[in-house]
C-alpha cells in the first residue's frame, strides 16, 4: 500500500512538472547538484528589451557554501543578456550584455529571499531590492538593448546559449515568484510586489507561466506562501 502511494504522489509530481501553468502557489525544487536539472521559461514577449524588471523568490543552504545562479538569460547575442548570479562572500552579481556590477551584502540570505533587479537603457541606471529593501543604484551598460530569441534558465548558468551548464553553479534549493516586466517598476510597485501583488508582468507571468522541466526537478507547495 505504501509503495503505490508513493508511486502515486511521484506521478503527480512529475505532470505538474510538465503541465502545469498556474504556478501561484508553487514553486520549482532542485534537490541536488546537477548539471542536467533545470527549468526552461518562455517569455511571453518576443520584442528586444530597452528596460525590464524581473522579481522572484529564492530559498537555498547554499549561500555560504558556494557561488550559484539564480537567473538566466541567455541570447545569440550575449550568453549573459541577463543574469542574477549570488557570489559567495561577496553578494548579487547583475550583468546586461555581458557587464555586471556587483551589489554586496552585509547579511547572507538565511530564509525565503525575495529579490527584484531592474535596469534601464537610456540612462543605464540598475536597481537591486531584497526583501523589500533597495540597494544603491548603479550603471550598467547604457545604450544597451537586450535582444530576442532569449533561452531564460532556471536552476543553471548558460555559458553558450541555451546550454553549456556547470554543475558547481547549479541551484540547490526552491525558486518560485519568478515574474518580469518590460519596463521599470517604481518603488512602490516593488514593494507591491514584494508582499504579493502582481501588477500583471508582460514577460514572464508566474500565475500563466509557459515552461519546460529537465531532469530533477520537482513542483511543490512553496515555503513562503
Amino acid at each position: 500500500m505504501e509503495k503505490l502511494l508513493w508511486c502515486f504522489l511521484t506521478m503527480i509530481s512529475f505532470s505538474r512538472a510538465f503541465g502545469h501553468e498556474d504556478m501561484s502557489t508553487w514553486a520549482f525544487v532542485f534537490p541536488k547538484v546537477s548539471d542536467t536539472s533545470y527549468v526552461s521559461l518562455e517569455a511571453e514577449s518576443k520584442e528586444p528589451l530597452n528596460a525590464f524588471t524581473v522579481c522572484l523568490r529564492f530559498y537555498t543552504a547554499l549561500s555560504t557554501v558556494r557561488s550559484f545562479s539564480i537567473f538566466s538569460y541567455a541570447t545569440e547575442k550575449s550568453y549573459n543578456d541577463i543574469l542574477l548570479f549570488w557570489t559567495k562572500d561577496k553578494g548579487y552579481h547583475f550583468a546586461v550584455g555581458g557587464p555586471e556590477v556587483l551589489f554586496t551584502v552585509s547579511e547572507i540570505p538565511q530564509a525565503p529571499t525575495h529579490i527584484c533587479a531592474s535596469w534601464e537603457s537610456a540612462t543605464g541606471i540598475v536597481e537591486s531590492w531584497v526583501d523589500g529593501k533597495p540597494r544603491v543604484r548603479k550603471s550598467l551598460n547604457k545604450g544597451y538593448t537586450v535582444w530576442t530569441n532569449a533561452s531564460i534558465i532556471l536552476g543553471q548558468e548558460q555559458d553558450s546559449y541555451g546550454g553549456r551548464f556547470d554543475a558547481k553553479q547549479s541551484l540547490v534549493g526552491d525558486i518560485g515568484d519568478v515574474n518580469m516586466w518590460d519596463f521599470v517598476l517604481s518603488p512602490e510597485q516593488i514593494n507591491a510586489v514584494y508582499v504579493g501583488g502582481t501588477l500583471s508582468p508582460n514577460v514572464l507571468n508566474w500565475r500563466s507561466l509557459k515552461y519546460k522541466a529537465q531532469g530533477e526537478v520537482f513542483i511543490k507547495p512553496q515555503l513562503w506562501s
